[in-house]
């Protein structure tokens, strides 16, 4: 890929600009060319150029695209010369796009090659695309553990998911176990989407899957102020948020090209700590220092309510219930859990309890009966949730570090058909990204692996793949402060380390996958963004 193809530069006031920055940046080095660009002097070629690199790369990446497509068809009993077939076309296609050939007879031979495919191997059936499916049926949401039918339309609306209760953590891991263990050997977890997945994931290693090089686009709206919080919107692959200590949120559309802020989201007289999307993405919640928490419409940036804090403490962290969007989540500066009805605007009634430290981060499992809580004292505390009532209770403690602060937590009911425990990725300052297995119904936690990382102080976070493969192992992404995005094979016992992103000027406080994990986003303490493409397969 090349690293700067579709980069557009934004300044504060959010303006396309196509000549070069005017505020000196450190060097961004691209990973598959092995060259250093300093992007001061980088001067972007206009848009309507017929020789724009940006132009010629889209037209092979759209051939490579036609050929990964009908990739399924080809020598279906040898399935890993497609693997080295798609490979080899890429490789093609890499050298051709070097060579300044002009954009538009490339696009003929897009056309001509779509052709000679379709007529190969006859029209690609809804089923037998991937990429025709829709983003709902190729997720594997073994996260959620969700009953799937047949019928779509017992899935419900958008965003409202009927979740399967497993009694308790420990019965829910034998099942998983269980399931697995009475297919035949290389058989799949019997899903109505594993076959979707794996067609997502197609014929593919780990690193080849996770092959994220080229940066699609920077973001620089929030320049000067980290962005300690970004996410991509639920079952989307092209709406982005973030959230900024300027005491701004952005939401930012990543499709049509070029990427583009769609809307600025002001109101918070303090910086922005934390926020999340709803279920439905019609609907952002946001915590500040300045003690408030505040709703807001993504559509028109509009803030629909303001909750202040009666104890006037800085909220730092928040979280959906994941069955309940009526209700969030706060954490405070003054060590306490509050559930918030956000639709009355008024705190449960039994939804508080205390901790030792600071709040800092919030997780809770799949069905949204156990929420883990970590604070600046190094502590993890487990709480059963009360669906009826909103009322918390507080269940077990867990000390990773004392003094450490605990910046991130991310629940996950199993990782892959190796890992079939449900699972807690947590980020404690400990030089360390640690991964816990939930042993039982009140959220108990057991240290499963750790991972090398510099983390002595920011408040880091990660996050799991967010699709199945069911291929063998599976992986989970942090930032770090080095100024690197790592990823991690749980799986492995050495050299776990599947690929590094080097691009950000300082530490790497967030990361965040789209649904169908072609793109990555990345946030640092000098408050860049930067979307990262998935290198074709």
């Amino acid at each position: 890929m090349h690293v700067m193809a579709n980069v557009q530069c934004r300044g504060k006031e959010n303006k396309q600009e196509d000549v070069s920055w005017h505020r000196p940046r450190p060097l961004l080095q691209s990973p598959d060319i092995g060259t250093t660009l300093s992007s001061s002097h980088l001067t972007l070629a206009p848009p309507t150029s017929p020789f724009c690199v940006w132009g010629m790369a889209a037209v092979w990446q759209q051939v490579l695209a036609v050929d990964a497509r009908y990739n399924a068809y080809r020598t279906p009993t040898f399935p890993q010369f497609r693997t080295q077939y798609i490979r080899r076309r890429s490789q093609l296609l890499r050298e051709n796009a070097k060579c300044g050939l002009e954009p538009g007879l490339r696009r003929q031979y897009l056309r001509l090659r779509s052709q000679l495919l379709g007529l190969r191997y006859g029209p690609l059936s809804e089923q037998s695309s991937f990429r025709a499916s829709s983003v709902r049926s190729s997720r594997t949401t073994l996260d959620r553990m969700e009953d799937f039918e047949e019928d779509p339309r017992a899935q419900g609306a958008r965003g409202h998911r009927r979740s399967v209760s497993r009694g308790s953590y420990q019965l829910q891991a034998q099942m998983n176990r269980a399931v697995y263990d009475e297919r035949p050997p290389g058989g799949l977890v019997p899903t109505s989407v594993a076959e979707a997945s794996r067609a997502m994931a197609g014929d593919t290693t780990l690193s080849e899957n996770y092959a994220f090089a080229g940066m699609h686009h920077i973001f620089d709206q929030h320049v000067d102020s980290a962005v300690p919080r970004l996410q991509f919107a639920n079952d989307d692959k092209h709406l982005l948020a973030c959230c900024s200590l300027d005491g701004t949120l952005s939401i930012m559309a990543l499709s049509p090209a070029p990427p583009s802020v769609k809307v600025t989201l002001r109101g918070h007289a303090g910086p922005v700590t934390d926020f999340a999307w709803s279920l439905s993405n019609d609907v952002i919640v946001s915590t500040s220092l300045d003690g408030t928490l505040r709703i807001w419409n993504t559509e028109d940036g509009r803030c629909i309510r303001e909750v202040g804090d009666p104890d006037a403490s800085e909220l730092l962290c928040c979280t959906f219930q994941p069955m309940n969007n009526n209700l969030t989540v706060v954490g405070s500066s003054k060590h306490l859990l509050q559930v918030v009805n956000i639709s009355t605007g008024k705190k449960v009634k039994g939804g508080s309890s205390k901790l030792t430290g600071r709040v800092l981060s919030l997780s809770f499992d799949a069905p949204g009966k156990i929420l883990w809580a970590g604070d600046d004292r190094g502590s993890i505390f487990s709480f059963l949730f009360d669906m009826a009532t909103g009322k918390l209770t507080k269940a077990k403690r867990l000390m990773v570090s004392e003094g450490s602060s605990v910046s991130s937590i991310s629940a996950r009911s199993w990782i892959s058909r190796e890992a079939r425990d449900p699972s807690l990725l947590v980020n404690a300052c400990v030089n360390k990204l640690l991964l816990y297995r939930v042993v039982d119904n009140e959220g108990t936690l057991q240290l499963k692996r750790s991972f090398p990382i510099q983390h002595g102080s920011q408040l880091l976070h990660s996050i799991f793949c967010p699709l199945m493969s069911f291929r063998q192992g599976a992986c989970v992404v942090t930032g770090s402060e080095d100024g690197c995005v790592f990823f991690f094979d749980v799986e492995r016992n050495t050299k776990a380390i599947v690929n590094k992103l080097q691009g950000h000027s300082g530490p790497v406080l967030d990361v965040s996958f789209n649904c169908d994990e072609s793109l990555l986003a990345s946030s640092d303490a000098s408050g860049m963004v930067i979307v990262w493409r998935r290198e074709q397969k």
